[in-house]
Parts: C-alpha cells; sequence; structure tokens
C-alpha cells in the first residue's frame, strides 16, 4: 500500500449529512400516496439499503413500486438541502495530496450519489452504490482500498470483509461504543480528525513498508551524500539490518564541495555504520561535461558504476540511492534513470516516502539532518550548455563561501544560497529572509557582487526571484527530450 492507497468513503451521515433532503423526500412520497411515513423516524436509521425502510411502511408487494417512485422524487426534493459534515472536504483532499485515490460505497443509489458529489463539487474516482455491509468488499476490493470510511457497524463490517482498515466515524446512528464492538480499528468523532489520522497513518504504513523492503535486501551500500533523503536511509538501514551489513558511501570529485564531505563523513559515524569515499571520475565522460539537459544521467551513471563493484566486493547485497517519492514525481530526473538502468535499488521511492516524510521520522529519530535544506552537486550551479570543468566548479565553490561569509558577518542566516555560473556571469539566489536583507541593503548588496567579481567571474547579480530548487531547468527548451 505504499505508493497510490485507495481510500473508501460511505455516503449518508459519513461524507454528507442527508438527513434533511431524506426527510423531504420522505414527507413528499406520503403526500403524494397518502402511505404514512414517520420522516423523523426514517431517518435516524439512515444506512441500510432504501428497500430495508421502505419495508416498514409499505406491504411487501409494493416495496419495489414505491423504491422507484422515492428514487423519482428524490433529484428535487433531497440534494438541495444536504450539506457536506464537517472534514468532509479536508479528508478527501488529505487522500488527494497524498497522491491517493477517493471511492465513494454506499448503499444509495448510484445515480442518487453521484447527484450528491458532484452538487458538493467533490473530485472522487469512483462511486459505487447499492452496497450494503459485507456487500461493500467486492467493490472496496475491485478498487484495492486500503482504508473504508464509515459510520455504520455494518461499513465495520463490509471494511474487514474486503481486508481494509476500518475507519469509523461518530456521526451517524451508531455510538462509539457500538462502533468498537463492531471491530473498527479506529474510531474518530468526526471526519475532522481524519486527515491527521491519515497522515500518520500513511506514514507508518511507508516506515512499514522500507523496513520490510530493506529486510529484502539483506544488505546494502548506501550511496550516501549526507543530505535528508540519504541519511535517513542510512539510518533506517542499520536500525533494520544492523550495522555491520550497511555502508555509507561518498563519492568524491570536484562537483562536491569540500563542507559536504566532511559533513557526511560525521553523519555516517554518529549513526554508526562504516563509511568510506569513492573517487568518481564523471568529468572523463563527455556527455557531463558537456552539461545538456542529461549531465545527471552521466553524473548517476559514474558512480553506480564506480560502487557496484566495491558493494560486490564487500559481499553487499545492492547499492541504494536515497531517491524519494518526490523525486520520481518531479518529471525530470535523468539521475534516476542511469541508477535504475544500473541495478540501483531506491528503498524510499519503493515505500512511497516523500520528502516530508522523510524529515517528520528523521526529527523523530533524531537525526540532525531532519531539517538539512537541500545541497545540490556543485555542477548544478552551471547553466546547461556552459562546459563543466573543475575551475568552474572550484570558482562556484569559492563564491557561495565568500557570499556566505558576508550574510554571516551581517548577522543574516542562510538558509539556502546558490551561485549560478551563467558562463561568465553570476546569478545569487538566496532564500526569502536572506534576499530580504540584501533588498534593503544596498552596500551589502555591492559588497556580495564585488565577492563574486573577486572569486573570477566578470559580473554578477542578486535575482530578485530569489532561490528555487532546479532553476537551471528553466532555461532548457525541452526538459522532455533528456527524460
Amino acid at each position: 500500500m505504499p505508493h497510490a492507497v485507495t481510500v473508501g468513503f460511505d455516503l449518508d451521515m459519513t461524507l454528507f449529512d442527508t438527513r434533511p433532503g431524506v426527510k423531504r423526500v420522505w414527507e413528499a412520497l406520503s403526500a403524494s400516496t397518502q402511505v404514512y411515513v414517520d420522516s423523523e423516524l426514517a431517518v435516524s436509521r439512515l444506512g441500510p439499503p432504501l428497500a430495508a425502510e421502505m419495508a416498514h411502511w409499505v406491504p411487501a408487494d409494493r416495496i419495489d413500486e414505491y423504491v422507484e417512485l422515492y428514487r423519482a422524487l428524490y433529484p428535487d426534493y433531497a440534494i438541495e438541502p444536504t450539506v457536506l459534515l464537517p472534514g468532509a472536504r479536508a479528508s478527501l483532499e488529505a487522500v488527494r495530496r497524498a497522491g491517493g485515490q477517493v471511492v465513494v460505497v454506499t448503499a444509495k443509489h448510484p445515480a442518487l450519489a453521484q447527484r450528491h458529489v458532484d452538487h458538493a463539487g467533490l473530485t472522487v474516482d469512483a462511486v459505487v452504490g447499492n452496497l450494503w455491509g459485507a456487500g461493500k468488499a467486492a467493490a472496496l476490493s475491485a478498487h484495492s482500498a486500503s482504508v473504508y470510511v464509515g459510520d455504520h457497524v455494518l461499513d465495520v463490517a463490509g471494511a474487514r470483509a474486503a481486508g481494509a482498515v476500518a475507519v469509523a466515524v461518530a456521526t451517524g446512528p451508531c455510538s462509539v461504543e457500538e462502533l468498537t464492538a463492531a471491530g473498527a480499528d479506529v474510531v474518530l468523532d468526526d471526519l475532522t480528525q481524519f486527515p491527521a489520522w491519515f497522515e500518520g497513518f500513511l506514514l507508518d504504513a511507508r516506515v512499514a513498508a522500507l523496513t520490510e523492503r530493506l529486510r529484502e535486501l539483506g544488505s546494502v551500500m548506501v550511496a550516501f551524500s549526507g543530505g535528508a533523503d540519504s541519511a535517513f536511509l542510512l539510518a533506517a538501514a542499520a536500525r533494520v539490518l544492523g550495522p555491520d551489513r550497511v555502508v555509507a558511501a561518498t563519492a568524491v570529485s570536484s562537483s562536491l564541495p569540500a563542507r559536504e564531505r566532511d559533513h557526511a563523513r560525521d553523519i555516517a559515524e554518529q549513526i554508526g555504520v562504516r563509511h568510506i569515499e569513492a573517487v568518481t571520475a564523471e568529468m572523463d565522460r563527455a556527455g557531463y561535461r558537456a552539461n545538456a539537459g542529461d549531465r545527471c544521467y552521466f553524473c548517476k551513471a559514474e558512480l553506480v558504476d564506480v560502487l557496484s563493484p566495491i558493494a560486490a566486493e564487500m559481499g553487499l547485497a545492492a547499492v541504494a540511492t536515497g531517491t524519494n517519492a518526490d523525486d520520481a514525481a518531479a518529471g525530470f530526473r535523468p539521475g534516476i534513470r542511469a541508477a535504475a538502468e544500473r541495478r540501483a535499488v531506491t528503498p524510499l521511492l519503493d515505500a512511497g516516502l516523500t520528502k516530508a516524510q522523510v524529515r517528520s521520522v528523521s526529527r523523530a529519530w533524531g537525526l540532525p539532518t531532519w531539517d538539512k535544506p537541500a545541497a545540490a552537486c556543485l555542477s548544478s550551479r552551471i547553466a546547461y550548455g556552459v562546459e563543466v570543468t573543475p575551475q568552474r566548479l572550484a570558482r562556484v565553490e569559492r563564491a557561495e563561501l565568500a557570499v556566505r561569509r558576508i550574510l554571516d558577518s551581517s548577522g543574516t542566516r542562510v538558509e539556502q544560497l546558490r551561485v549560478r555560473d551563467l558562463g561568465g556571469t553570476a546569478r545569487v539566489e538566496l532564500d526569502r529572509v536572506s534576499l530580504a536583507a540584501v533588498d534593503g541593503d544596498a552596500a551589502m548588496a555591492a559588497a556580495l557582487l564585488r565577492a563574486v567579481r573577486d572569486c573570477g567571474f566578470e559580473d554578477g547579480f542578486v535575482d530578485p526571484a530569489g532561490f528555487r530548487s532546479g532553476s537551471m531547468n528553466e532555461l532548457l527548451a525541452d526538459p522532455a527530450q533528456y527524460r
């Protein structure tokens, strides 16, 4: 369940308070047929199929006839008065944010259920109706739903029959005690509590999936930059496999800032695993030096080609990268393709863990990298089409250190800083706080530009748009050509 989780929701008294509208339908039915219906009592029992309720009011041989009359009246009387229950929209959005799907599974006639969904402007992937109790399991299983949310004890039965997590909300006719006794895995007061519960549930499930994936591997060499993702992967591997079955390998080349190499060594020591440094020669690859949009392909190819034989010699089952689920969804990651072609494994991606989830668990585990800003390689600072050389990389590193010193000396805390090499011109990108400080201080801005010129650039400017990850991709005419 790590990636595209599907969550099923009941409709009546779970997503929608349909009581005002359903009451009006029963009253209209009584008025048009002269059949007595206690509308208050009828709506107090919302949940079971309509025919079951109708059996309380009409002879058995006329149930089907009156069900059709009721459904004919429903659109005119029930849709407008029906309201979303608190937290319903936010709950569906929480599933969407996680990349999941939403399916509504209800005892209501599917066309009428769809009317409610459309009227409320909800985005769902499917609406399945005319199902009740354990019978809902067929639709939940067909849509691979791993969670089902309902308000009735028989919604719990449907979830359990499908092997889904049964989440109950006490907004319908069943009490917390009844829902608990029916076997609900969790009982919430209402859907306002669902987004927080779901976030924790999904995180736990994905960490469990990561644990399972690492156990499958048995041993691993982590391509270790010292960033948040690879540090978390390294720590997870050490926890699951034991530190003696894990090695951290940091690639050493002119594209890695010296301060990052030292940081990686320190983090590996804190985690308690063996750390090695492996010299990579991506600069020897013509495709890397050419610095077209696929430069990262050649870099990652070099990394995995260097680490794989070392891992094999050490008896380790695989080389693992810290690629996470957000990286794969970004759409332009030629390095991921290069690593996959060389059979590097991606345990974080396999488990569906996002960057935010990596940071969340890292913080809980006490890893110092939990809030470490992204620190891409120095080559990412060189504009596409400008040849990557050791001299240009060294110039960028000197310029970034110089800019950081100026900001630090002024008391400005720097979280994100990039000096982009556009050829002879340096484009300085700063995070929001640093940029605001420079914008308000002409002398500081001038000092930054002098600093980059002193480092070898012909000219420079502070980008008013500020720091943004992957900003060099903005200069590519068609990034898709490099996928």
